[in-house]
């Protein structure tokens, strides 16, 4: 039997999953799968959490892949499974496979016998003729059906589902001692009298034990006041900063033609953004007898359990790293970070486990954020209002700077120890997912263009991969500068969008809008714009149009979401994601700016639920391979509010986020 599938006695299915479960619902689709293909009720799947001790490696819950490859690979075990259960069960019952029929785990013969995949499970060792695992076809008793997620009761009811609720026998509390900003060294640590109380140094990483947390919290803010840092210099203004530091310069598609009419141009940046989980990260470790175990939130249990190894020295098969949930992040946030914290507090604690909280000032000013971009545009446009020539030149650091994926480590106390590891710069995935440089290629067609990354490899604010990676500040271009060309030919947004998009599923998702857009009645600083992407230009299609009021402040009052994901295994799921993802944009959008030195919720705010839009979510019905739909929104919701209050006001911000500071720049 597949070792990620395993039948129990109290007839339920055990599976094991290399994707974690960050609150976007995966746990759900992944058992409606299993379920599907297994003929198995839904409520029989156990999906248990993810741990290199029984997991398969399937990389990290990155990229919205979780069912576009984590999901394939559960069905070709569930198709294997069944297929050797169908073979053992056609022994049994002295039957063909093809006369056998399954319902709930029961397989039945013509003659009315029947046997359970439970008492096949144990003998069901040989490989079945081929084919034998796959269902006749038919319609789907369960993928593509919304279902109800299956981690949310828990959560509602407020039983203990994270890890920061987790509690081990004789468990020490712990908090790290770090500045608010980037620092070379410790230069002096001043430790004043504490009561039960342990200070852990290695160089200039530091952090206290205790029996209780709140001694821990008390301990780690005195040594906090009395410790000097050699500060790390970092520039102003990091947009400058990149243009003057480019490392690399890489042409990502060349099509070479006259740019024939009038060129427009345009540049625009964002900012560094954090995760801004509304819990901060958290780990427990516990290290005895020479073995390392470690929970956390990880989205990468394995590249994590890889660094872990690198930093301490111990072999990889005597370290496990099990997932528990927390807060989410959608990106590489502080949850691998503190998991080492935790574990080099770990070796001065004596075999007993050590619980690790950052505090919200370490989030702030410790995660990893979403790297800042500059993004030139220009473009040609003839006299019949097409585009004949285009051209997009981005720079940015790398998006990715992930524990596991280099022989140097990636995490931050690395190089802070006595003996500090060398930090290795982020970098980006290739094309076609990327990483700065992610939906920099437009879908569109046009009949020349060059497309351009001007990568710069010293990073001095640490960053790393934040929901969508590049295609945020690329799309967030792009789009607008569509909405300038069309304004510039005097055609219709929506229109000027089509007449440059030939791929047919795009243009499905573009229509799906149209009754929307056409109805809109214009009325004073009101607005309504467009936003259109294929995520990665290989994954899901997804258009938005946004309707804003332009007040004291700029409010989003609607979105309304168009999108193509294929098939959707959990339609209801599908439309949270889009929701949520669109939301988050919309706070990226208008509040959010990640400025050095950020400790708090003043220093950094984010949407209030009072300001949330309403969200309609329209999805085309497809039975095109699943796509993922968790980023696909991120990008076009962006340009569709900046395109909004264009139309509002008459005037084009052109740098995230759209603050009441920068539109009153714009009017003048």
């Amino acid at each position: 039997m597949n070792p990620r599938l395993r039948f129990e006695r109290d007839r339920t299915v055990w599976i094991a999953s290399g994707k974690v479960e960050l609150g976007q619902g995966i746990n759900t689709a992944l058992a409606q799968i299993a379920a599907e293909e297994l003929d198995v009720s839904l409520e029989r799947i156990r999906i248990v959490p993810p741990s290199t001790a029984h997991s398969p490696d399937e990389g990290y819950t990155s990229g919205s892949m979780s069912v576009q490859e984590g999901g394939k690979n559960l069905r070709e075990a569930c198709v294997q499974a069944r297929g050797m259960l169908l073979a053992h069960a056609a022994e049994l019952l002295g039957a063909p496979i093809a006369e056998l029929t399954v319902e709930d785990g029961t397989v039945r013969a013509r003659n009315g016998s029947s046997v359970t995949y439970w008492e096949c499970a144990a003998e069901a060792t040989e490989a079945p003729p081929a084919g034998a695992g796959l269902k006749p076809s038919g319609p789907s008793r369960v993928v593509g059906k919304s279902a109800p997620r299956i981690d949310l009761p828990a959560k509602v009811a407020g039983k203990p589902a994270y890890i920061q609720d987790m509690a081990l026998p004789g468990m020490l509390h712990a908090r790290i001692v770090r500045p608010p900003r980037p620092f070379r060294r410790l230069v002096k640590l001043e430790e004043p009298a504490l009561e039960n109380v342990s200070v852990v140094r290695d160089g200039s990483f530091v952090g206290v034990l205790a029996e209780r947390e709140e001694a821990a919290i008390a301990a780690a803010a005195k040594l906090r006041a009395g410790a000097v840092w050699e500060e790390a210099p970092v520039p102003e203004d990091y947009h400058a900063w990149l243009r003057a530091n480019v490392s690399e310069r890489v042409v990502l598609k060349e099509v070479k033609g006259a740019a024939a009419g009038r060129t427009l141009k345009a540049s625009y940046t964002k900012r560094f953004v954090a995760h801004a989980s509304i819990g901060p990260s958290c780990a427990i470790a516990r290290l005895r007898d020479g073995k390392l175990e470690v929970w956390t939130h990880s989205q990468g249990i394995f590249g994590l359990r890889h660094e872990l190894s690198l930093v301490l020295g111990i072999p990889k098969e005597n370290i496990s790293v099990s997932h528990a949930e927390g807060a989410g992040c959608y990106g590489h946030n502080g949850a691998d970070d503190v998991a080492l914290d935790a574990a080099l507090l770990a070796r001065a604690a004596g075999g007993r486990p050590v619980k690790l909280q950052w505090m919200r000032e370490d989030e702030f000013a410790w995660e990893p954020y979403g790297p800042a971009m500059a993004i030139d545009m220009e473009a040609a446009l003839d006299a019949q209002g097409y585009i004949t020539h285009w051209k997009h030149e981005l720079w940015s650091n790398g998006h990715t700077h992930r524990p596991g994926r280099s022989q140097k480590p990636a995490l931050i106390a690395a190089e802070h120890l006595a003996k500090p590891f060398e930090r290795t710069p982020a970098v980006d995935p290739a094309l076609p997912p990327g990483g700065s440089d992610r939906n920099a290629i437009p879908l569109y067609d046009f009949p020349a263009l060059l497309v351009a990354k001007n990568y710069v490899r010293e990073t001095p604010r640490r960053a790393s991969s934040l929901r969508a990676l590049g295609a945020y500040g690329n799309v967030f271009a792009i789009e607008s500068f569509m909405d300038e060309l069309a304004a510039a030919a005097g055609v219709d947004p929506l229109e000027f969008r089509l007449r440059h998009l030939k791929d047919a599923r795009g243009r499905a998702v573009l229509e799906k809008l149209a009754p929307v857009w056409k109805s809109w009645r214009r009325s004073e600083a009101k607005g309504h714009g467009l936003g259109f992407a294929r995520y990665k230009n290989i994954g899901a299609y997804c258009a938005v149009l946004a309707e804003v009021e332009a007040g004291a402040e700029l409010r989003v009052t609607r979105l309304t979401v168009a999108a193509d994901v294929g098939l959707a295994i959990n339609p209801d799921g599908v439309a949270n994601q889009l929701e949520g993802g669109a939301i988050q944009s919309t706070s990226w959008t208008l509040k959010e700016e990640g400025r050095l030195g950020a400790t708090n919720w003043e220093d950094y705010p984010i949407l209030k639920f009072s300001e949330v839009p309403q969200v309609d979510v329209i999805l085309v019905e497809s039975q095109n391979p699943s796509l993922g739909a968790g980023e696909a929104a991120q990008g076009p919701a962006a340009a569709a509010i900046a395109n909004a209050l264009h139309h509002a006001l008459g005037v084009r911000v052109r740098d995230l986020p759209l603050t009441p500071e920068r539109i009153v720049k714009a009017i003048g």
